[in-house]
């Protein structure tokens, strides 16, 4: 029995509605997010199209069967993700914002955590989750071993309660939908300033209403227009001990399946920023001769760009869906391609933009073509989500130095269930 990359019928379906949804929706939401010079009434512009995803049940699909959810694999997800990245990356983003909050509940969580932190977001599908990670003076040493440095954000113990303090930042989907602080956030942070993060890094789950939390700043950027990038504060934040996702110490463990998994599902949004980009080079190329006799796709320097272009987007894709099949089949242990997926992805994205740019010429930067726009988005993929310099290929350094390493497991791992 040979390896078989077709879609079934259900991935085929998935694909075709996602595809539907981003070309009949999303379609709009890059001109409607223009209009505003603000980063908050970007992201509130989107709110209708959310709502409209959600219907579509592609929230739904974040959560497992037992609470409502749909339980869609890593892969699947990406096959939609690719598709609606086409169109757009700002709604996705939301959508994966809100998963990078509950996926340590998901994946890490107690039953009763899961009965008391998830059904809300099924029966009301536009409640936003929100990661706090990033600490204002950077996230790539969250796992440091020397308990002066790394996450300064702290939760210490008072009886049957953890009284959180700290600040953090890009905190995708912070806001919630009015200003005033999302449904949950997943609050990574250390429960002893004396001990270092493998015995005190902590995931606790805190509500959006708990007094003290707060929204302190906004972050504007370039590309991924209508994605919030709040800064938030959380000053004698109480809830209960009962909150904290495993125990202090695995915070490492918890955060890093979070990273693979959405290091995995980037790929795809890359992919579909490739696309996108790839599809108007070729459009235009069949129809502009810039001033010469023929269309310029009839000479073999910009054919052979194409071919170039078309090639590294192919490898991406196949990347992505591996890496994706090999988290799901792990159960999200293992992180090497995952990681692997969005270093090499995001990097590829931004070269094969920049070559739509350079085929279309100076016209791709201006707004006479969506070229520019794309490539204010795909600057944002190595950067963003663990850089690739200051955390992802660290991580993927220590997974080869690790005593246990296999170069082997990547293309040929098997994994019990």
């Amino acid at each position: 029995m040979g390896i078989d990359f077709r879609l079934s019928d259900d991935q085929i379906a998935l694909r075709d509605g996602a595809r539907a949804f981003a070309r009949g929706v999303l379609k709009d939401v890059r001109a409607t997010i223009r209009k505003y010079a603000e980063p908050d009434q970007r992201f509130y512009a989107i709110r209708p199209f959310h709502k409209q995803g959600v219907d579509a049940g592609f929230v739904k699909g974040l959560f497992p069967k037992e609470v409502g959810g749909m339980d869609i694999s890593t892969l699947d997800f990406a096959i939609a993700a690719e598709e609606l990245c086409v169109v757009d990356v700002n709604v996705p983003s939301a959508m994966l914002g809100t998963g990078l909050c509950v996926k340590p509940v998901i994946m890490f969580g107690t039953d009763e955590q899961k009965q008391r932190f998830l059904p809300d977001f099924i029966e009301d599908g536009s409640l936003l989750g929100a990661l706090a990670f990033t600490e204002v003076t950077g996230g790539a040493n969250f796992d440091a071993s020397d308990p002066r440095f790394g996450v300064k954000t702290f939760a210490i113990r008072e009886g049957d309660e953890w009284v959180i303090n700290g600040e953090k930042h890009y905190t995708t989907n912070g806001t919630g939908w009015d200003g005033k602080n999302c449904h949950l956030y997943a609050v990574v942070c250390r429960t002893d300033p004396n001990k270092n993060a493998q015995e005190s890094l902590a995931v606790i789950m805190v509500p959006g209403n708990a007094p003290g939390v707060k929204v302190t700043g906004l972050l504007d950027t370039v590309g991924h227009r209508a994605t919030i990038s709040p800064r938030m504060k959380f000053e004698n934040v109480r809830v209960p001990a009962s909150n904290i996702i495993g125990k202090p110490g695995d915070g490492i463990e918890i955060v890093s399946t979070n990273f693979a998994w959405t290091a995995a599902l980037i790929g795809a949004a890359c992919v579909g920023v490739m696309r996108a980009a790839f599809d108007h080079a070729v459009e235009f190329a069949k129809k502009d001769a810039r001033s010469g006799p023929h269309p310029i796709i009839e000479y073999s320097t910009v054919g052979y760009m194409l071919a170039d272009m078309k090639m590294k987007i192919e490898a991406c894709r196949y990347l992505t869906w591996k890496a994706c099949q090999q988290y799901d089949l792990s159960k999200g242990r293992e992180h090497e391609l995952a990681v692997m997926t969005k270093v090499f992805c995001s990097e590829t994205c931004v070269d094969v933009v920049y070559d739509a740019m350079r085929l279309v010429g100076v016209d791709s930067y201006t707004d006479m073509h969506p070229l520019a726009e794309l490539m204010n988005d795909a600057m944002c993929f190595p950067l963003y989500d663990g850089g690739n310099m200051g955390a992802r290929r660290r991580n993927l350094h220590n997974i080869i130095k690790s005593p246990s390493y296999s170069s082997l497991t990547a293309p040929y791992g098997t994994f019990a269930g």
